[in-house]
């Protein structure tokens, strides 16, 4: 069949995009779901940073690619050996496919998924194929999975988190990546207890979700920075105890005056070396340091190893959340109708394929959280 997608075609074009256009708006085809796999039209994707960090070339991805991998939709047709969705199932796309044979799936930590990290970095999906051509018949990767900046896509079924017909599709697309991310680094990662202080560091879609996990956790102070002050007004709004704006030289002695030597809890989303530094800075003696972020891979930073053992000091990665997506999706869906993870309010606006480009430009000079692409 043909679909209209928007493909990446060179990364590192440099900003606005509205006027290098990274993304073409093109007519592809895609091939039918072969074993195991599922034909979903996408009825709305999130704009995420990660999807950026590709086109600026700080997440390096094989190219030409459609990008997206936030997103929710409805099952259209099922291949061979499809179980646990049909044909009008509501689906909420999972970023990390899970083959369920590797050691991490075997021990419970599907986000770790060896033969899944290994198709997102090829651009495959999980069987190992690609369901994108150009009209010449040349190959387009996938982007982690799903490629979501269509209009169709095909998924392993591996990717796919079935969920009730009674959340707008455009509030469940966020579950799949922001939602996941910073809920999961709070409540999975970090295990963060009620009556606890933490600070987020970063106040995007992930960091103002992780923000709302740790209220929905019982966290008593909840301390937010960011170089943006809309951002930071906004998470001032959705319950932060305490703002600093991360710009200010002596922002860690001020959080560290303000919280008693620290907080228990610092959760880094910013993908940024900086952040990360802060965050562990910001983080007490005895307490835990948690990244979701994804800085290019050459980026470094440093550590004092001597505070990790003397003041029994964490610092831990979080890859989507650490969570389980087919447990975690459905159970934060229920947080959310219950008014407990209100995710809707960090929804900015609507948009059209063709206005991705425009999209990415906004998302890059911090003036959004979650744009919503609805194909």
């Amino acid at each position: 069949m043909q679909t209209r997608a928007a493909v990446l075609t060179a990364m590192g074009k440099p900003a606005p995009y509205v006027e290098s256009r990274p993304l073409e708006i093109c007519t592809v085809h895609l091939d039918d779901p072969q074993f195991g796999e599922v034909l979903i039209r996408i009825r709305a994707a999130g704009l995420c940073h990660s999807d950026l960090s590709v086109i600026n070339g700080s997440r390096p991805r094989p190219v030409p690619m459609v990008l997206g991998h936030e997103a929710a939709g409805e099952v259209v047709a099922v291949g061979p050996g499809v179980v646990g969705v049909r044909p009008g199932d509501h689906v909420v796309c999972s970023f990390v496919p899970s083959c369920g044979h590797c050691v991490p799936c075997q021990e419970g930590r599907p986000n770790l998924c060896e033969t899944g990290a290994a198709a997102n970095t090829a651009g495959t999906l999980l069987g190992g194929g690609r369901r994108l051509h150009h009209e010449d018949g040349a190959e387009i990767h996938h982007h982690l999975g799903v490629s979501a900046f269509a209009e169709y896509a095909v998924v392993s079924q591996h990717s796919l988190v079935r969920v009730d017909p009674d959340v707008p599709f455009d509030e469940l697309a966020v579950f799949g990546c922001a939602v996941m991310t910073g809920v999961g680094a709070v409540v999975n990662t970090a295990r963060v207890s009620a009556g606890s202080s933490v600070a987020i560091v970063g106040l995007g879609g992930v960091g103002l979700s992780a923000l709302l996990g740790a209220l929905a956790a019982g966290a008593r102070r909840i301390v937010a920075i960011d170089v943006n002050p809309s951002k930071l007004r906004q998470a001032e709004a959705l319950g932060a105890t305490d703002t600093f704006d991360a710009r200010d030289p002596d922002v860690m002695d001020h959080i560290r005056a303000a919280t008693g030597g620290g907080v228990e809890f610092a959760i880094e989303t910013a993908g940024s070396v900086p952040a990360l530094e802060t965050a562990f800075r910001i983080t007490r003696r005895g307490g835990t340091t948690v990244t979701t972020g994804l800085p290019h891979p050459d980026h470094r930073m440093s550590l004092p190893p001597v505070v990790l053992t003397a003041e029994e000091r964490t610092l831990k990665g979080s890859y989507v959340g650490s969570c389980v997506p087919a447990r975690d999706i459905p159970r934060f869906i229920e947080l959310y109708k219950r008014g407990r993870l209100p995710v809707n309010k960090l929804l900015s606006g609507r948009i059209r394929l063709d206005e991705v480009n425009e999209g990415f430009d906004r998302l890059d000079r911090g003036e959004v959280n979650r744009l919503v692409l609805v194909p």
